[in-house]
């Protein structure tokens, strides 16, 4: 088993959103998860997760615990995880079954990121939840009924079978303070989109810290931020390749999301200065970090210091795939 390594005493994680390429598809994306899987478990990663994303032609994990299965398969320590499972999308028990199962395969490795967002676009949202009565106002509720299926109990006579009983990790995720907010109420770990909502970060991480109670899960609080990173042996590359991300984004910004795109030499040839401010705001340099080892190494650091976080997941989309490894690699060498 690896033994796990920690850069300033804080675990690193892998946020994986399985892109699919331009001229690729969804199998290579998969291929290209187990790979980097077993290359970040190998140099001590802490966490492996997916995000659940629907109608994205760049995005693959939209069936996300059926990809978390097939990577817990091919990797023996990482715990796997979803960073998350927008539960309005899912009738609770649904999520206890699915996730009581991959628990039951895999023990002890298996967490359940909850957010709250649709994941998609509302017509999308509509065709996944069959009825409008589902909303993220009633993410409260659905959080309750969903603790109740993993409790010895069940809910109201119905049990998850797998799943009652189990100790399944359930984490809070969000880009606002509601989430953090909730969090806090039920004594749970909380993960900040800090790598697309970075304004937001230390507000939400205050909100979570002085309304935190501890219940039976935790006994203090602990949250993870999420970071961007593309990281090369020159700066110069690092940033030719992080144009990849900069062209998803902008094309998000357009209402026309795309496969990911390979680098391109001049980025503002392709944009214009309004979606230039616009996506440099949300690809924050203090959350979004572009650089050689010790640029990374500086940068990361300083992130640190301010969230005080206890633990960093991280977020690459690059194009090809050996300067995606090469670029984790490099972060992995940070924990030694």
């Amino acid at each position: 088993m690896t033994r796990q390594k920690y850069f300033t005493n804080t675990p690193l994680s892998v946020l994986d959103l399985a892109p699919v390429n331009e001229g690729g598809s969804p199998a290579e994306s998969f291929k290209h998860s187990v790979e980097l899987a077993k290359k970040t478990e190998e140099l001590g990663f802490h966490r492996y997760w997916f995000a659940e994303h629907h109608n994205m032609p760049g995005i693959a994990s939209s069936a996300t615990s059926v990809i978390m299965g097939h990577i817990a398969s091919a990797t023996e320590s990482i715990r796997i995880g979803s960073g998350g499972i927008m539960l309005p999308n899912h009738a609770p028990l649904v999520i206890a079954e699915q996730f009581g199962t991959l628990e039951s395969l895999y023990p002890n490795r298996i967490d359940l990121g909850l957010g709250r967002a649709p994941g998609s676009d509302q017509a999308t949202a509509n065709a996944l939840r069959r009825t409008l009565n589902s909303s993220p106002e009633q993410f409260p509720q659905q959080l309750e009924e969903l603790q109740a299926y993993f409790s010895e109990e069940g809910n109201r006579g119905v049990r998850a079978v797998p799943g009652q009983g189990l100790d399944v990790p359930i984490w809070l995720l969000g880009s606002s303070g509601f989430s953090a907010r909730l969090a806090a109420e039920k004594g749970l770990p909380f993960a900040f989109a800090s790598h697309f909502s970075p304004d937001y970060t230390i507000p939400a991480l205050n909100i979570y810290r002085d309304n935190f109670k501890p219940l039976n899960v935790l006994a203090e609080p602990y949250a993870m931020v999420g970071v961007n990173i593309v990281a090369a042996d020159t700066t110069e590359r690092a940033k030719w390749l992080a144009t990849s991300q900069q062209q998803q984004f902008l094309s998000i910004t357009r209402g026309k999301p795309a496969k990911l795109q390979p680098p391109i030499d001049d980025i503002d040839a392709v944009w214009s200065l309004q979606e230039k401010n616009a996506i440099e705001k949300t690809l924050d340099s203090r959350s979004t970090i572009v650089g050689d080892k010790e640029l990374v190494k500086e940068k990361l650091a300083r992130f640190l210091s301010e969230t005080n976080a206890n633990e960093v997941i991280i977020s690459s989309q690059i194009y090809n795939q050996k300067d995606r490894l090469r670029s984790y690699e490099i972060v992995g060498e940070l924990m030694k």
